[in-house]
């Protein structure tokens, strides 16, 4: 058996054994987890946090199996670490952070694993005020090295909300987070069979970098501002 052949066969059983450890656990459903965020953020921003499962036991729980209740597609900026502004602990919740949360096939891959063997049931955009990379798309400004493909998946949602009232750069946050979310529904083939037959919920929202507040986005807003 050539080596790649090998790696090929060695992926396919680990991907395996990962699925059957995690067909015993019991998914939480999208309200359910999406309550659990709101009320999270709603213990945050009020000074109440009680920072769950971030004890010496739950390390050695969650080293065994992970079964995280959502996904957070959200922004690398430090100003948004997720399991605090969620006040969630290890295991809960499974990221992917990039500039402007902008995703690609890496990124793909890494959510569709949390849906297809974790069994995650929610996908939340998380988008942030003042963002930089949006900011940048933005603007007619070159920017150096590879930072231009954040700035070029933006643009579209820059543009559509361009002429319309309002600042400019937040309308622009909003319109990111809803063309995310848009693009993620109609990712085949595993974001768009889940979404599509109700077993998947992807939603966005903008957290508030003066507040600490986490505002989703209405499905009007998305379906309206994504036409």
């Amino acid at each position: 058996m050539n080596s790649t052949k090998f790696l090929f066969c060695f992926f396919l059983c680990a991907f395996s054994a990962q699925i059957s450890a995690q067909s015993n656990q019991t998914s939480v459903s999208a309200k359910d987890a999406l309550q659990r965020l709101v009320e999270g953020n709603l213990r945050f921003v009020q000074g109440k946090s009680i920072r769950p499962n971030q004890s010496v036991e739950r390390i050695k729980e969650v080293s065994k199996r992970q079964n995280p209740f959502a996904t957070i597609v959200g922004c690398s900026d430090s100003r948004v670490p997720n399991e605090i502004v969620f006040d969630q602990g290890l295991g809960d919740l499974f990221i992917l952070r990039t500039a402007g949360q902008v995703s690609t096939y890496a990124s793909w891959g890494s959510i569709e694993f949390s849906v297809a063997v974790l069994g995650v049931n929610l996908i939340v955009v998380l988008g942030h005020t003042s963002c930089g990379a949006v900011g940048a798309a933005c603007k007619a400004d070159e920017v150096p090295g590879h930072i231009i493909t954040l700035t070029n998946a933006i643009k579209p949602a820059a543009e559509k909300v361009k002429q319309m009232d309002g600042d400019f750069l937040d309308n622009a946050v909003k319109a990111n987070v809803a063309f995310q979310v848009n693009s993620l529904r109609k990712l085949d083939p595993i974001l768009s069979k889940y979404y599509n037959k109700g077993q998947l919920h992807i939603v966005g929202a903008v957290y508030d970098l003066e507040t600490g507040k986490v505002n989703f986005l209405t499905e009007d807003y998305i379906t309206s501002i994504t036409k």
